[in-house]
């Protein structure tokens, strides 16, 4: 008796907030583009809730990881490709004339929000992808002058921008665009002259749909997993090029490198880089070695003049691949404060002091911006075929499905023509 009188509330509960009566042509399948777009959402917060509970770790090496990672890429794929289909169909028909023309700029207020909301997913993932993604994004950031709010580099900021602000967002948006939906019904023909019958809608099959979609993504998941290449590391360059490494240490103390000379509409990347990649770094090493005399202080108490000159010194041996000594060269200080630095990035102390100093070890810009000095990400990138000119942005790993964020497909191609 319980179970039937609750079984009969459900019902009456999906009867308020389902249609019941549409036009006949409301039961096709285009007509269920919304809601396959809604059930990939569902999709998409469900997998998001199990890899934030999982962690980084676990759904870059766990078995189980993967496959919710690439259940959510899935999704993802599935509900960007709906939400255009769906917004495409009710261009064709005319159905965001009045009085629907809220509705429909919630759509495409949403189609927007799923976009920044995809790109930000890509930064996350934790891979190569991840770091030349956010890299090249932030000079679109920076130069539209949003780099002053978001920094694309800062992975907390976008973490917690994708898992919580703008779910929060599209949540709010859905209920209204659907309440707006459900009050108004479904559009009648753009002309009186077609004329239809109105019939119940068959719920039933809209349901069989979503679960089909559901199936499908799952499948694809198990098939095609999320590509993963690993991340470039700060260690892994001073390990293979220790030489590149100490150049590049050596343009961040002249104020050469690319973060220094760094130049846009806005610069989110005002610091001084001698200080982040030169001093700080060399005043821990110096910690902990025992007795050892610290180069830096002999630096900064030489006159400026003397200064300029060693800076000028350092910076031509290392270019010439000078090599790495713990003993002044021709009496420099910096030679050995350079060469140090080396080391403790070999040992990878030295991107963990990088992390240190960005906000107690939650913002990796300056690391990834060090790595970008290097050359390395670009390199990686152009052998992996995802930078600029080969269409990157809409690209994932050559190889690889899925196709990237091919929704990109208008900017890379205004990227790669202008």
């Amino acid at each position: 008796m319980a179970e039937n009188q609750e079984n009969q509330g459900t019902m009456a509960l999906l009867k308020k907030i389902m249609i019941e009566d549409v036009p006949s042509y409301a039961n096709k399948i285009y007509y269920s583009l919304g809601f396959l777009s809604a059930t990939c959402f569902i999709l998409l917060v469900l997998s998001g809730i199990v890899l934030v509970a999982g962690g980084p770790a676990w759904w870059l090496t766990n078995p189980w990881g993967i496959y919710f990672r690439s259940v959510h890429l899935w999704s993802t794929q599935a509900f960007v490709l709906f939400i255009f289909l769906h917004l495409l169909i009710v261009f064709l028909t005319y159905a965001y004339r009045k009085p629907r023309q809220l509705t429909w700029v919630l759509g495409g207020l949403m189609l927007f929000l799923v976009l920044m909301e995809a790109e930000f997913g890509y930064i996350l993932r934790g891979d190569f992808s991840s770091q030349w993604r956010s890299l090249q994004a932030s000079d679109l950031y920076n130069g539209s002058g949003l780099g002053t709010v978001v920094n694309n580099l800062n992975y907390t900021q976008i973490y917690g921008i994708h898992i919580a602000i703008l779910p929060l967002a599209l949540i709010l948006l859905l209920g209204f665009h659907y309440f707006l939906v459900r009050m108004r019904g479904i559009a009648k023909p753009h002309t009186e002259k077609i004329q239809v019958h109105t019939v119940k809608a068959k719920h039933a099959l809209l349901f069989t749909r979503g679960i089909v979609l559901t199936v499908v993504i799952l499948l694809l998941a198990t098939v095609f997993k999320s590509p993963l290449i690993e991340p470039v590391t700060i260690q892994y360059v001073a390990s293979h090029d220790p030489e590149l490494m100490a150049q590049t240490l050596a343009s961040e103390l002249d104020h050469s490198s690319d973060t220094a000379t760094y130049s846009d509409n806005i610069d989110p990347y005002r610091y001084d880089t001698r200080a982040v990649y030169i001093a700080a770094p060399y005043q821990q090493y110096i910690q902990s070695q025992k007795g050892a005399l610290n180069q830096w202080n002999v630096f900064q108490r030489e006159p400026s003049d003397l200064q300029a000159k060693q800076v000028a010194a350092a910076n031509d041996y290392f270019t010439n691949n000078g090599s790495l000594t713990l003993n002044p060269v021709n009496g420099n200080p910096l030679v050995p404060v350079i060469s140090s630095l080396v080391y403790m990035a070999q040992s990878g102390l030295y991107e963990d002091s990088l992390r240190a100093q960005n906000s107690n070890g939650l913002n990796p810009s300056y690391a990834i911006r060090f790595l970008s000095d290097t050359g390395v990400l670009d390199d990686q990138a152009q052998s992996l075929g995802i930078t600029t000119e080969q269409y990157g942005m809409i690209r994932e790993e050559s190889g690889h499905i899925p196709p990237g964020a091919w929704w990109l497909l208008p900017v890379g191609w205004m990227d790669h023509t202008f």
